[in-house]
Order: C-alpha cells, then structure tokens, then sequence
C-alpha cells in the first residue's frame, strides 16, 4: 500500500520559525503543510491591507521558505500552506521573486476565489472556507508550493491526499479519513502533547510537530519525526480530534466526516492509527467567515491588596462611574487571587478589571483614561494600576454566513498563469444531528471521594465565533461508564456558572469515550471583541477540570 507522508509545520501566525527546517530534516516526507489562519488572523490581515494593498498574507512564511526552499527542492518535498491568507496571489507572486533570486527552480501556483469581500458591504475581510480540490489541480499540474488563502485547514491535508492517490469528490469515506487526520494535524504541537491535560505523561518542554502516513483506503498513522520532543498516543490525539468541533457531523465543503466512527488504536511508540472512519456528501453550503471593526476598546486592571477587598473595589467602580455613564459597554471583573496573611506582596492582591467597548474612540480613550489616573492619589489605600490605560483601539468582530457553493469561483491558478476552475461537488446533504448513540452500562455504585474532575477525565476546549466547545474524554471504560452519565448538561452548568443562562448542547461520540459541549454565545461576538478573560476559550476545559464533584473511589 503506498503511503503518502504529510508533515505540519505550523499550526497559526507565529508558531515556531524553525518547525519547516525541523520537519525537512527530521526524515523521509512528501508534503509540508503550514496553517497559519484563524478568524482572528484574518481581521488582523484584513487591517494589515487597509494600510497596504500589497499585504495581507503570512510575512513569516516568506521568511522561513527563505531559509528552507532550497532544502525543501533538494529533498523533493511539496509545500501545501494557506499563508496567502487575504493576498494568495500576492504570496504566490514573492515566493516566485524569491526562488528566482535562490536560483532554486520551483513551480508556484494559487488558490483562488474565497474572497467574497465586495459582496459584504461593511466587512474588513469576508472569505469562504473552500475545499481541497483547488490544491489537487495545482499538484496535478506539477506544482511544488502551493499557496492558498481559506480553505478549511484540514483541506491542506485533503487536497494533497487526493491529488497523490486519485481520489475523486465522490470517494467520501477516503476524504473523511484525510479531514480527520488534517484534523489532527492542523494545530501542531497540539497533537504531540502541547496545551494537553496530561503533559506530565511525557516530556513536553519542546514537542514537535505531527505528520500523517496516509494510506489509499483513508485510514492514517499520526506520528512525529525520530528524536523530536513531546509524545503521541491515544489521548493526544483524541484531544486534538475534539478541538473546536462539535457533534457527530463534522462538515466540510469536500465531504463531511462521521466523527462517531473514528476509531483509535495504539501502533507502538509515538504511533496511533486512526481508521473506519466514513463518510457523507458535504452539506450544500459553503460557510464564509466575516470580518468588521466592532468599535474601540480598553481596560484597565485595578490592584487590590491587603484588606477590606469588596469595600476597595466598590470605592473604584463609584468613582469611574461618572466617566463611564455614555460608555456604550462597561464590564467589571473582580480576580480574588489575594491570600489572607500572604507571604508577598503580589499574593495578598486581587485584580479588579475594567473593560469598556463604544463605537467612538473618544468614550473609551482620554475621557476613560484620564478619569482613571486621576484617582492615583484619591482612591484606595494602595491604588494602583498594572499598567495606564491607553487611547482605546479597534476591535473586530466576527460572523459565519453561509452561500450556496456555486456562489464561489474557485479557481486553481498555475505557474504559468492558466486559470483552471474548480467544480463544486456533484453530491451534496443537508445537515442533521445524528441520533444520540446508546451509553454504556452505568458505573455500579460504590463509595465516592470528592475531587477534582480532572483526576479521571481530559480536556480540550477551543472557540468558533461566539460558541466555545469543551470536549471532554475519559481514559478507560470505566472512567467512560462514569462519565457518560454524570457530566449532564445540568450538572456542566453546575460546574460552569458563566454557561448557566445559555445554550448547552452536549453530544456523545462513544468510540472516542468523549463528551463535547456546545456553549453558544459565550465569546460574545468572537475572539477579536475579547469578550471575556479567556477569549479563546482555551482554558475552559481546564477549569472544567479542576472543579471538584464526588467521584468513585474506584477511579482514583
């Protein structure tokens, strides 16, 4: 069976600069992939090319494939990578400038056609995540980089796939097993112990990076270069696979993948094969993700030490008021991170943060911050501040609206300039949640201890526009059995109060042990509006986990 090996080197905009030369080296590859979009990249490109129309791509690329396109041409290695970001043409065009000046022969050709910008009057950056069949028509014609803008970040592993094992749009099992282990692939480090629960499980002071050994039937060994740090097993992968998704369906504009029938299994040191997975007609539409400036900004973080916390806080916050009465949105966070008696300063304070959103900068600049250092010597006893609080900038605002995958020109660009449309796919299915599997036989019941729920359980938690997702799993059937019926929508509320008042849907994926979580409109209006303290929401599965409740005795 031959084997198609495709690397990551990078998982967003400013992931680690040297991870190309790593991977080039590392041994034998066939294809590096590099994703460096996110929504909040894509506002911060869209404002890089409001001060020049030249720009709007991944200047980082540039710099890397600068020390590593001649060692990339010398070991027959293709590059795959959206860095093109909003300007794919323009990307495509530099690294034909720089290979000329390198004197290193290679064929650039672009993706095309995700822009839909001018048809969204208002939006700083509108784009339609396409597909990977632009990719396998630059690879079939001989190209050695391949630039895109968005695609969907798995498609950077689909496109390659297909074009190297002659895949067709209809061969939906085989796609489905290339999302999911683009998937995985996509984040990087994520998938060899970066940001995972149980980093102590192995040596995770510098993982490397991830690659696939695809196989023609879909299925895949995930896997990383000998000698690279981190580890991959079932449980690294697993996370990564729960990442910023959601129920069974994960829907692309190639196919969409049944997550419920992914299987894992352990292949040796560093090796976990994924296989079975299967497959659907993607759904009729192509999602877009908008992009616009929301208003101004800013914050300020009041230090609170010693004694008489709330009465401190409550003098602050009837201070400001005055300055903040025409602000059109005022948040106060009160961070008890003090200590009674504390051995330091920093650890008998608390943190009191103040954040302010207006469509004028004028409400949330000199008027907040001038209000703010006026209290320097007429506050609290011990005012002050981590830092002054500046002029107020811009902040972004995302939305995903859908179009029908017609309403795209998707255009595979070759080095020669020939311009070869894309088709969308023959086939396609409307979007239903699959029907909630069985669970497991309840845990017999048993005395309880209480402790944290991160004892039996991991977690990986990520963002899609507003909605944040929680995927949690367990480690073994017994953990499974447990899980699976305690951690309810109701109790999740419990344990998570900022959910209490939204959606939560919870979605079962009993080959995975997991559970995830759907927590809608918890980000507010996506990571450029920092809506909350952890935007992201990278962090919320681990405090998920660190919440106590009563767990069997016969899981610790």
């Amino acid at each position: 069976m031959t084997t198609l090996r495709i690397g990551n080197a990078s998982g967003f905009y400013g992931d680690r600069f040297d991870a190309m030369r790593e991977m080039l080296t590392g041994g034998e590859l066939d294809v590096l992939t590099g994703d460096y979009l996110a929504e909040l990249t894509m506002l911060i490109l869209g404002r890089d090319r409001l001060k020049d129309p030249a720009a709007g791509y991944a200047r980082t690329f540039l710099r890397q494939l600068e020390d590593c396109l001649g060692l990339a041409h010398e070991r027959g290695v293709r590059i795959v990578t959206n860095a093109g970001g909003l300007n794919p043409a323009g990307l495509a065009d530099a690294v034909r400038r720089l290979a000329d000046r390198l004197g290193i022969p290679v064929c650039v050709a672009h993706v095309a056609g995700d822009d839909l910008t001018a048809a969204y009057p208002g939006s700083l950056a509108a784009h339609a995540y396409l597909g990977g069949f632009g990719i396998v028509q630059c690879l079939r014609a001989g190209a050695d980089i391949v630039v895109t803008g968005r695609v969907t970040d798995a498609a950077l592993v689909t496109g390659p796939a297909a074009a190297h094992f002659g895949w067709t749009p209809r061969d939906h099992d085989r796609l489905a097993g290339a999302v999911v282990a683009g998937h995985v692939l996509e984040c990087g480090a994520q998938a060899t112990g970066g940001n995972y629960a149980f980093f102590r499980d192995g040596d995770v002071r510098r993982p490397g990076f991830p690659l696939a050994e695809l196989h023609e039937d879909g299925s895949c060994v995930i896997t990383k270069p000998p000698g690279t740090g981190g580890f991959v097993d079932i449980g690294t992968v697993t996370a990564q696979l729960l990442y910023e998704t959601a129920g069974a369906r994960y829907a692309g504009p190639d196919v969409t993948a049944r997550l419920d029938t992914v299987r894992l299994r352990q292949d040796g040191p560093d090796r976990v094969r994924i296989e079975g997975v299967r497959g659907e007609a993607p759904p009729p539409t192509l999602k877009v993700g908008l992009n616009r400036l929301g208003g101004f900004r800013n914050e300020v973080v009041f230090v609170l030490t010693g004694l008489d916390i709330e009465a401190k806080a409550a003098l602050v916050r009837d201070q400001m008021e005055p300055a903040l009465a025409k602000v059109a949105d005022v948040r106060w966070e009160l961070a008890r991170t003090d200590h009674a008696d504390a051995p330091s300063e920093e650890t008998a304070s608390a943190l009191l943060r103040l954040v302010v959103r207006d469509p004028g900068q004028g409400a949330v600049g000199r008027a907040l911050s001038g209000a703010a250092v006026e209290l320097a010597l007429a506050s609290y006893p011990g005012f002050h501040v981590l830092a002054p609080p500046g002029k107020g900038s811009p902040y972004g605002v995302f939305e995903d609206v859908y179009v029908p995958h017609g309403g795209v020109d998707h255009m595979a660009v070759l080095h020669d300039g020939d311009r070869v449309p894309v088709p969308p796919p023959h086939d396609t299915r409307v979007l239903h949640d699959v029907p909630e599997p069985p669970l497991p036989e309840p845990l017999s019941p048993g005395p309880v201890r209480r402790a944290p729920l991160g004892r039996v359980a991991g977690a990986r938690s990520g963002d899609k526009g507003g909605n944040a997702n929680v995927g949690v799993w367990a480690r073994t059937d017994d953990a499974w059995r447990w899980l699976a019926h305690e951690l309810t929508v109701d109790r999740f509320r419990e344990l998570i109060p900022e959910s209490r008042e939204l959606t939560v849907v919870r979605h079962a994926l009993p080959n995975l042990r997991a559970l995830n979580f759907v927590v809608e409109g918890i980000l507010g209006a996506g990571v450029a509006a920092q809506h909350r303290f952890d935007p992201q929401a990278k962090a919320l599965g681990e405090w998920l986990r660190s919440r106590h409740l009563d767990l069997p005795e016969a899981l610790l």
